[in-house]
């Protein structure tokens, strides 16, 4: 890579911020190239060229919050839609968990870009991540991500019987949607009617798919973990901070 590149993309690649987060920091002259201040959206940097930014920068990065909800049936991850109410209308002081160990102190600050990192389903339950945090976000759905998702699905098979082996080597790997192929996933069962998914993408309503693909109704899916975050033991409904010790 040896061709100019926009300065706040080569920002995003470095995981310094997101493209967002750049384009303000040059704006406000926190943003030096090779040691000079660059102050003008759309500046070019070359791959070799080294970027620093202001200790502003870094304290407003800092004080940025990302919040772990229990996001419960019938609640929309993003925008309200339909008259279903968005999960960041749950983070209010009275539903966070009483078992919240961060020493964080709520703020109505907190709720401005508080936006979901990842989506879950309407009909669908569990952990359920908003950040104001670029780099998180950048981490957990960027095109790059390898980040683990684990799910845990109540099924029911549609067909006589009982799921061919063949069928769940398909879930693991071997399906496409959409006209690709699918990472591989780790996918196995819980229980006599539960599986449990691992993937590392999450195409818009991927599991419901992979199973419908192989005769397989999902009854019920919730996530229980993202990377090394774990859902835990966290209400329904209820919210907690991302402690300065977890890292997905």
């Amino acid at each position: 890579m040896s061709e100019p590149i926009r300065l706040s993309k080569r920002m995003s690649e470095l995981g310094l911020c997101s493209r967002r987060e750049a384009d303000e920091w040059i704006a406000k002259g926190w943003v030096r190239v090779d040691g000079q201040v660059i102050s003008e959206l759309g500046s070019k940097v070359l791959p070799h060229q080294k970027i620093t930014v202001e200790q502003q920068a870094r304290a407003q990065q800092a004080r940025k919050v990302t919040v772990l909800i229990n996001k419960p049936m019938g609640v929309v991850s993003g925008q309200a839609e339909d008259g279903y109410k968005p999960a960041v209308t749950l983070v209010r002081p009275e539903n966070r968990w009483s078992l919240d160990s961060s020493p964080l102190q709520f703020s109505p600050i907190q709720l401005k870009s508080l936006v979901p990192a990842g989506r879950l389903d309407i009909d669908s339950v569990g952990l359920l991540i908003l950040t104001q945090d670029g780099r998180i976000a950048r981490q957990l759905i960027g095109e790059d991500s390898d980040i683990e998702k684990e799910y845990l699905v109540r099924v029911r098979y549609t067909k006589p019987g009982r799921l061919p082996d063949q069928d769940l080597k398909r879930l693991n790997h071997g399906l496409s949607l959409d006209g690709h192929a699918l990472r591989p996933a780790n996918v196995y069962w819980q229980n006599d009617d539960q599986l449990c998914f691992v993937l590392r993408e999450g195409k818009k309503r991927q599991i419901r798919r992979m199973c419908e693909l192989v005769g397989l109704k999902v009854l019920g899916l919730k996530r229980v973990r993202i990377g090394r975050v774990k859902l835990g033991k966290l209400p329904t409904g209820q919210w907690r901070y991302l402690a300065d010790d977890e890292q997905f």
